[in-house]
């Protein structure tokens, strides 16, 4: 096998294996490195979203709620479910299957397009603008060299000072995934896309949970609007969001966790949880990749330090994803692992991170993409509001779940797109209508003139846009 490379990425996530495909799309000799490794110890390529991120936790969230509709929501269709219990195992069984399904998909897409892999920990160990040679710490150590590099290493959960992650009690994302009997009270640190997601989770299953935020706000960076309506329906689900949390002492026991801390009032509380997740941000992995033996520049917060076209300070050296700045977002790396290879090639990779989408997995689902309303106020920017209830969508109605909103906001002057706003049914799938209007700069007018099919939920879209001139036809 040749050890001289084109092209060597290290990690295997999203941003890393899909650097990697099309570095060899592109004509490169590539090669990945990923040290993941399955409960055989075999190799697990994905990364974070593959293992213990993106891909088991929907995978779960999607259970949790045949669950819960089975328990609630069937006997209104007419369908009565006798007996019904949980097989925790089988769905965490089911859960792991679907991470074993992506781990091998990444490898046969390896396969397909000639990407060698490496099992193991990739790291520089010297190297200039003729080449370097990166060491693969595996079941064996060997060496091999490449003319450019593209670092994916991603990123690791951050746990609070003083309480580190037993994955037992005290839980980040990976411990979160595989609790092996329901809690009957679950604590989770942080209003944000992990505790949300996995609060849910446990809710559903059966669990008492309370999320503790420190921000006074529930959901900041989301549309104020759209934060508010969440908030409303998450609380009527059972979920209890207390925000203005200053976090004090964390106690583990031998079979319970005490958290200490002040309210938004200032008095001081106490809670006994039988878990606790923390879920209060991610910081940039670069353990173990020599960056300081090369003189790999990272920036005061941790990170890989890049300009805008993801090149570090090294040349024919780059950076993908969670380990540069920007949103901790899959899809970001995505794009940013193919930008990377195309430039390599010579070609202009391009990635807008003003349409870039994101989405909270609830139930309801929170999408958005572009500016928030607040945003635009302080930006002092002159704008146009439309909003569409999904209580007044035909195909929301037919599905039983009316929750939430359509929101979108225009040019006051021109009616582009500033912005998309959802809560509701399917709204990871609806807001990407709305990236790609925003990518051609789409005006509401253009949305709102175009045919959607009848009825589907895509018709509160078409109807949000058509209410930014204030002229809706079904509400």
């Amino acid at each position: 096998m040749s050890k001289n490379f084109d092209v060597v990425v290290i990690g295997g996530g999203p941003g890393g294996y899909i650097a990697a495909i099309r570095a060899a799309q592109l004509g490169f000799n590539t090669a990945c490195i990923d040290e993941w490794k399955n409960e055989k110890g075999g190799p697990a390529p994905g990364g974070t979203c593959t293992n213990v991120g993106c891909i088991p936790s929907k995978a779960l969230l999607q259970s949790s709620e045949h669950y819960e509709h089975a328990g609630h929501a069937f006997k209104d269709h007419g369908i009565d479910v006798k007996g019904l219990s949980l097989n925790l195992p089988q769905m965490l069984g089911r859960k792991n299957t679907v991470v074993k399904q992506n781990n091998d998909g990444i490898l046969y897409l390896f396969k397909k397009n000639k990407v060698t892999f490496f099992h193991g920990r990739g790291s520089f160990v010297k190297g200039d603008a003729n080449g370097y040679e990166i060491k693969v710490a595996g079941a064996t150590e060997e060496s091999i060299t490449a003319k450019q590099v593209i670092v994916a290493t991603g990123s690791n959960a951050r746990a609070l000072p003083g309480s580190p992650f037993d994955e037992e009690l005290i839980l980040s994302n990976t411990g979160a995934l595989a609790i092996t009997e329901v809690p009957k009270k679950l604590g989770v640190i942080g209003a944000g896309v992990i505790g949300l997601e996995m609060g849910s989770v446990w809710r559903r299953l059966g669990a008492e949970v309370t999320v503790l935020e420190a921000l006074p706000t529930f959901l900041g960076a989301v549309d104020e609007q759209i934060a508010k309506e969440a908030q409303k329906l998450l609380a009527k689900q059972g979920l209890v969001v207390n925000l203005g949390v200053k976090i004090g002492d964390i106690k583990a026991g031998k079979k319970d966790v005490t958290v200490d801390y002040t309210d938004d009032k200032g008095n001081a509380q106490k809670a006994v949880f039988d878990k606790l997740i923390v879920s209060i941000g991610r910081t940039p992995n670069t353990t173990g990749l020599n960056a300081e033996g090369v003189g790999l520049k990272l920036d005061e917060r941790g990170f890989i330090a890049v300009d805008g076209d993801c090149k570090t300070n090294l040349p024919n050296v780059w950076a993908v994803g969670d380990v540069v700045r920007g949103p901790m977002l899959a899809h970001k790396a995505e794009e940013e692992g193919v930008a990377v290879a195309e430039r390599i090639a010579g070609q202009h990779g391009h990635v807008n991170f003003n349409t870039i989408p994101w989405v909270i997995y609830t139930s309801p689902e929170i999408a958005w993409v572009g500016k928030t309303e607040q945003q635009l106020k302080a930006d002092g920017v002159a704008y146009k509001a439309g909003t569409f209830p999904f209580l007044a969508n035909g195909r929301a109605r037919a599905l039983g779940d009316t929750s939430g909103m359509v929101k979108f906001l225009a040019d006051a002057t021109t009616d582009e797109i500033l912005g998309v706003h959802i809560v509701g049914p399917m709204a990871s799938e609806l807001i990407s209508e709305a990236v790609v209007a925003m990518e051609f700069r789409a005006s509401a007018e253009d949305i709102a003139r175009i045919c959607h099919a009848h009825p589907s939920l895509s018709e509160a879209t078409k109807e949000a846009a058509l209410a930014v001139d204030k002229r809706a036809l079904n509400f």
